[in-house]
């Protein structure tokens, strides 16, 4: 196994972290946003008021993202372990 090798499984193992992370993380951060400036609008200080409608967002979009999340980590599963006489060498 060369160091190129290891260099690209760990680039395509990134690259489908942050692919496979980023609408959950969108939806936290567009709810988080959008109740913030509800916040700043009607001038209320409770800092807890973010976390329920960022748990229930969060929960609907792995709901909705989760099939293509776990078919893009199984193929790259998949992929790896039917080269893994390559990287043995």
């Amino acid at each position: 196994m060369t160091v190129d090798m290891v260099t690209a499984i760990a680039r395509d193992a990134l690259y489908l972290i942050i692919k496979t992370s980023a609408p959950v993380l969108l939806i936290s951060l567009s709810i988080g946003l959008i109740v913030s400036i509800f916040q700043t609008a009607t001038s209320i200080q409770e800092q807890t008021l973010t976390f329920v409608p960022k748990i229930i967002c969060v929960f609907l979009g792995l709901m909705l993202f989760g099939h293509w999340m776990m078919n893009g980590m199984v193929s790259y599963m998949t992929e790896l372990w039917s080269n893994f006489s390559l990287y043995i060498r």
